[in-house]
């Protein structure tokens, strides 16, 4: 039903773990961004911006790009995953997109690939990082998931959560959001969807836990 253009990247596994709890067919291409593969003309043909993951539904020929959206286009084909209250939902899921992803992944360019480059941006973006995860763990005191029920929210949310050990969290401070990090990946369709397209390691868990 579907064609899947990824790497085992955060935004690309949100995706594949979303196919995954829906349980549909789907075939999963790999997109190996380390090569420059998002570059070929072949992948651009599919989206401009030559980001992964792209989602190709064949059912209704339709191409849809950027990761949010595909999860919002594959929660309302198949009526699932949107949480009790839709809004509740996107709210969450708006804040991974404009929060949570792309301030982490500064965290990672600058604190895991960078070291020692740039300490002001290290600086920024390590209290960043610590900044969201208080939020998130806030958030998760009084409810097992972001938007109550597990959604669209959480699956998008809990890939950037997995690469903690590239943000130097101190779990102790966090220990809602640990709960919430440790039963999402327990589930089996996250574990089938982190390996997509290719296993790279297991799914990181904190000492002790």
């Amino acid at each position: 039903m579907y064609d899947l253009y990824t790497w085992p990247t955060p935004n690309g596994r949100k995706v594949s773990i979303m196919l995954e709890e829906l349980g549909i067919a789907y075939s999963a291409h790999g997109v190996n961004i380390g090569k420059d593969k998002q570059f070929a003309p072949e992948f651009l043909a599919l989206n401009p911006n030559h980001k992964i993951p792209v989602l190709v539904d064949l059912e209704h020929q339709r191409t849809v790009i950027e990761s949010g959206a595909i999860l919002l286009y594959l929660a309302e084909q198949h009526g699932a995953f949107m949480g009790a209250d839709r809004w509740e939902t996107i709210q969450w899921l708006m804040l991974q997109m404009g929060g949570v992803g792309p301030m982490l992944g500064q965290a990672h360019h600058f604190l895991r690939h960078n070291p020692g480059q740039a300490p002001y941006a290290e600086q920024r973006f390590r209290a960043e990082a610590a900044r969201l995860y208080g939020v998130l763990d806030g958030r998760l005191a009084q409810r097992e998931y972001l938007a109550g029920d597990y959604s669209i929210a959480d699956i998008a949310t809990w890939p950037w959560i997995s690469r903690y050990e590239w943000q130097e969290i101190t779990w102790s401070k966090y220990p809602n959001l640990l709960r919430w990090y440790l039963q999402i990946a327990d589930r089996e369709a996250v574990q089938r969807g982190y390996a997509v397209p290719i296993w790279v390691n297991e799914i990181p868990r904190p000492e002790g836990s």
